[in-house]
């Protein structure tokens, strides 16, 4: 077990979630290169910065009040189950570690906001995306709301990373909305949440032990799968229906490529539903790979065209 400082806290970190929402918040960039307008690359940054910090705050407060729960996970992957990392055992971090990272980002957040604000690129859109963001993102794991344990954390989790993080990198170039940041994001959230849906499938037994209402517990496995399923296909009904609304062709047929892949995590996913050893580590690892995919692609679409 490696017990060093930064090793741990870098695995508290869970950095690779932060280079997937940083790929949403660079859809939005991308949107408004696409549409021709000369973008602002302190912005951008220090948008990124804020988006960047606001996730790891989310992080760190999420670890500090689930570590209790998440003590003797026995699926714990590189992207379910908590990090591990915080605990009084031998190898980990105190929790209060989280909880002081937690008030540093908050802290760089709000340098981030200043510097926004000092280049004039905070309007009332702007502030509305902020607000819901962090409304969504910091009560998801945070008392009294705790969204996490009430049925609704994953929706608006979903909403939060693939329609208003996007927003956010979009309008803070544009200072508007565009009728592309809503037919490129609905099928991603639909999306993002069958990922979540995924991820907590390996989480479904300590959730269980320990009582933590996530919404795959409260509506039970069979309806859970039932549901990623039918969000799967919802997705990429959506994706068709952008592309008949006016997405561009040339950029709404790139994420169809992620297909493949949502169609082998709903084909094993419906194989553990009726009794196949589960391998958590390829669940957890495609129900992110083919959502981040579809935005990856759809990305590269607005940032090459």
């Amino acid at each position: 077990m490696n017990t060093n400082p930064l090793i741990l806290f870098l695995r508290l970190s869970r950095p690779l979630y932060l280079a997937g929402v940083a790929l949403f918040y660079m859809l939005g960039v991308g949107i408004a290169r696409y549409l021709g307008l000369d973008l602002d690359w302190s912005v951008a940054l220090a948008g990124q910065l804020w988006v960047t910090a606001m996730q790891l705050c989310v992080h760190y407060l999420n670890e500090y009040f689930d570590h209790p729960q998440d003590v003797g996970h026995t699926s714990r992957t590189p992207f379910n189950g908590g990090s591990g990392a915080l605990g009084p055992g031998e190898g980990q971090l105190r929790p209060q570690v989280a909880l002081v990272a937690a008030g540093t980002t908050l802290a760089l957040m709000a340098a981030a906001t200043n510097q926004l604000a000092r280049t004039g690129a905070i309007n009332t859109p702007v502030l509305i995306i902020m607000a819901c963001i962090f409304f969504g993102a910091f009560f998801y794991s945070v008392p009294p709301l705790r969204l996490a344990t009430s049925g609704y954390g994953e929706l608006t989790t979903a909403i939060v990373l693939a329609a208003l993080v996007p927003a956010l990198g979009f309008v803070l170039q544009s200072g508007s909305m565009h009728r592309l940041l809503g037919l490129s994001t609905f099928p991603l959230v639909a999306l993002t949440l069958a990922s979540l849906l995924a991820l907590e499938f390996a989480d479904y037994a300590q959730d269980l032990r320990t009582n933590k209402l996530t919404l795959f517990v409260r509506i039970g496995w069979q309806q859970a799968l039932r549901l990623h399923h039918a969000l799967v296909l919802a997705g990429y009904a959506l994706l068709l229906g952008a592309l008949a609304a006016g997405l561009p062709a040339a950029i709404g047929l790139l994420p169809l490529l992620s297909l493949p892949l949502a169609g082998l995590q709903v084909w094993y996913t419906q194989r553990i539903g009726q009794g196949l050893k589960p391998n958590w580590l390829a669940v957890t690892f495609n129900g992110v790979a083919f959502t981040f995919l579809a935005a990856y692609l759809l990305a590269q679409g607005f940032w090459t065209r």
